[in-house]
C-alpha cells in the first residue's frame, strides 16, 4: 500500500537508482571534484540559463541553513511567513547554526506580500533591533499554496529596494514549475530570487539539495559554512549524480506532472463524498481536506494522515510521483466507506 502522508514517503525513481549504481563503478576524486558533480553543475546552469555557484547537501533544512548562514551575520533576520518551514520544522536549526533570527509574519494561505515585510523597515539601522536582511518564502508553501511569477519578482524588488535579498525554499519547486505552466528560469533567474533551496528529494530522488546562488556578491562563505555544517560529504558523487538524469531527462517534470496530476485526480474524486470539503486554493501535490473528526480513527487504521489543523479537522494529503489511479481510487473506497459506516 501506498501513504498519502508525505512524498518523503515514496521511493526512488529507477532511472536515479541506476544513476547512482553507475557512480559506483570504479573511483573518484572526493569532496565534490569528481565528474558527475562537474556535470550535474553544468545542468542546473542550464535549466535556469546562469552561471549560478552550485553546493550540494543532503537534506532540506541543511540546504536552507547553510544557505541563510552563510549570508546572515548574528546581528541579522529572516522574514518568513509563520508556517514557513525554517520557522516550524527545523527545530531552530538556523538559530543555534546560523545565530540569525526569524521575523515571522501571519501567513496569508501560506505566504507572504512586500507590505507584511514593510513592518520590519522601521528597524533598519536601529542598533536595538534585529536588522531585516533576508525574505524567505516556499514554493510551493507549506499550505500547498504557490507564487505566482509576478508576486514573487515583486517580493525580490521590494527586498532589493530595500537592501534585503530574497531566499526561496524550493522543496517542491519542481511541482510549483509544472503547476503554473512555468520554467525554473522564469521562476526564479527572472525574478530576482537571490538564493534557491533546490529540492529533490520529495520528488523521486533518493536524497540531495542544492544551495544555488544567484548572487556571486554572496556566496563566499557557502563553501565554508557547508563544511562547518558536516554537509561537505566526501563521497559527494552519490548526491550530485542523481541530478544529472533528473535534469537531463526530464525527471523533475515527468515526476511532477504525475504527482500534480494524481493531486487533482483525488481531489474530484474527494469531492463528491458528502462530509468532505476539498481545500481549491491549492496548487502542486497537497491536498487540505476537511473531514469529520469521527472518521480520524478508523481512517487512520489504515492510512496514517497528519492532521494540520485540529479544531476544524483539516487533514493533508500528498501524492507522489509513483502515485496511481489504483491508488487513489483505493484511498477513495476507504474514505467512502467510512462515510457510509461500513
Amino acid at each position: 500500500m501506498k501513504m498519502l502522508l508525505s512524498d518523503n514517503n515514496s521511493g526512488v525513481h529507477p532511472s536515479i537508482l541506476e544513476a547512482i549504481y553507475e557512480c559506483n563503478i570504479g573511483h573518484e576524486p572526493s569532496y565534490g571534484a569528481d565528474k558527475y558533480t562537474r556535470r550535474a553543475i553544468e545542468l542546473i546552469r542550464e535549466i535556469f540559463h546562469k552561471d549560478v555557484d552550485v553546493y550540494f547537501v543532503t537534506t532540506g533544512t541543511a540546504a536552507n541553513i547553510v544557505g541563510l548562514a552563510g549570508i546572515l551575520a548574528p546581528y541579522e533576520g529572516v522574514v518568513a511567513p509563520d508556517t514557513a518551514h525554517i520557522n516550524v520544522d527545523e527545530c531552530g536549526a538556523l538559530e543555534r547554526f546560523g545565530g540569525a533570527k526569524i521575523l515571522y509574519v501571519p501567513n496569508r494561505d501560506g505566504k507572504i506580500y512586500p507590505e507584511d515585510v514593510e513592518v520590519f523597515l522601521t528597524s533598519l539601522g536601529d542598533e536595538h533591533q534585529v536588522q531585516p536582511k533576508i525574505i524567505s518564502i516556499s514554493q510551493i508553501s507549506e499550505l500547498g499554496t504557490a507564487y505566482t511569477v509576478e508576486e514573487i519578482r515583486e517580493l525580490a524588488n521590494f527586498a532589493h529596494d530595500n537592501n534585503m535579498l530574497i531566499h526561496m525554499d524550493g522543496a517542491r519547486i519542481a511541482n510549483a514549475v509544472v503547476a503554473l505552466d512555468s520554467s525554473f528560469k522564469e521562476m526564479v533567474t527572472d525574478t530576482g530570487v537571490d538564493l534557491l533551496s533546490f529540492g529533490g528529494t520529495k520528488n523521486g530522488m533518493m536524497m540531495g539539495e542544492a544551495i544555488i546562488s544567484f548572487n556571486k556578491d554572496i556566496s563566499r562563505a557557502f563553501k565554508y559554512v557547508r563544511k562547518q555544517a558536516m554537509q561537505l560529504v566526501s563521497k559527494m558523487r552519490f548526491i550530485s549524480a542523481q541530478f544529472i538524469p533528473y535534469l537531463e531527462q526530464g525527471i523533475w517534470r515527468e515526476n511532477a506532472i504525475n504527482s500534480n496530476g494524481m493531486a487533482q485526480y483525488l481531489k474530484k474524486k474527494l469531492s463528491n463524498i458528502s462530509g468532505v470539503r476539498v481545500d481549491n486554493k491549492t496548487s502542486g501535490n497537497m491536498l487540505f481536506v476537511q473531514i469529520p473528526k469521527e472518521w480520524n480513527q478508523p481512517l487512520r487504521e489504515k492510512y496514517p494522515v497528519y492532521i494540520v489543523d485540529k479544531e476544524s479537522n483539516i487533514i493533508r494529503l500528498v501524492t507522489s510521483f509513483d502515485t496511481t489511479e489504483k491508488d487513489a481510487n483505493a484511498f477513495v473506497e476507504y474514505i467512502e466507506g467510512i462515510s457510509m459506516g461500513k
